[in-house]
């Protein structure tokens, strides 16, 4: 062991990863991980493959390409970093699909603890975002997710393609008439990509609707300067029930979001 940690050690330790360069557009996969801290360990009621399922991984891979980038590290079974912070930690079934979570509730000093990462998340996030602004003024934020289509089981028919776009693109916080420009541009995008040799159906506000709360701190923040965008990816690139991921649809999705940014770039700049 070094005297700073083994990887693992080291790994168990973060909470998120960030990387900031001269660039407007800002990429997050903030349900990305699958860790938990040790005091929860004992408590939690959900196994391994069932945490995975209700995460999103590979999203944060989908985003490595892009210059700022925001990627966690905890599961969203410890804190949700996309829900306001009175409803971040799951507590009944209601707040989770349906699942009992814990085999006894965490403690008043493990849920303070999970707390204070949401708090800090979102002050870590404003100075990020503070600092892009500063720089560029306005700003794209992409904040990436994924959803299931085969809750039925692994031999259930999925969700009919019609309420189950292969990527919903979440607006309802924003104005829209404002950053009308930057949404269709994105949907656009995506819809003319090549994701495992075909085109995928791209549709605004279906399956949901952007209502997380990393999009909604944005527009309140930044309601002038900051466009956040919920893009879920239904998961096609991956079996939702094994884990298994489509590493060609993984890589193909990387690159059509790599090549999204200068994109974006320049209709921020074109639009000044």
């Amino acid at each position: 062991m070094t005297k700073n940690g083994t990887p693992s050690e080291i790994m168990q330790k973060q909470i998120w990863s960030a990387s900031f360069g001269g660039s407007a557009i800002v990429g997050t996969a903030i349900h990305d991980g699958h860790l938990l801290r040790e005091d929860l360990l004992a408590s939690i009621a959900l196994s391994n493959e069932e945490r995975l399922y209700e995460e999103d991984p590979f999203t944060g891979e989908m985003i490595g390409g892009l210059t700022n980038r925001i990627i966690g590290h905890r599961s969203r079974f410890e804190i949700d970093l996309n829900r306001a912070r009175d409803a971040a930690i799951y507590l009944t079934p209601d707040q989770s699909w349906g699942l009992e979570v814990w085999n006894e509730p965490p403690s008043e000093a493990a849920l303070a603890t999970s707390l204070s990462v949401h708090d800090d998340y979102y002050a870590m996030l404003a100075s990020f975002l503070d600092r892009i602004e500063m720089s560029h003024g306005r700003f794209v934020l992409l904040d990436i997710h994924s959803y299931n289509h085969r809750r039925g089981g692994p031999n259930g028919a999925p969700t009919p393609q019609e309420t189950a776009p292969d990527i919903n693109i979440g607006t309802i916080s924003m104005d829209r008439s404002r950053w009308s420009f930057v949404v269709d541009a994105v949907m656009a995008h995506f819809a003319s990509a090549d994701i495992g040799g075909r085109k995928l159906d791209v549709r605004e506000n279906v399956a949901f609707q952007g209502r997380g709360e990393q999009t909604r701190f944005v527009h309140d923040r930044y309601p002038q300067n900051g466009c956040a965008i919920a893009i879920e990816f239904k998961k096609i690139f991956m079996d939702e029930w094994t884990g298994k991921p489509d590493t060609r649809i993984v890589s193909d999705i990387r690159h059509a979001i790599t090549e999204l940014e200068p994109v974006l770039e320049r209709l921020l700049r074109e639009s000044r």
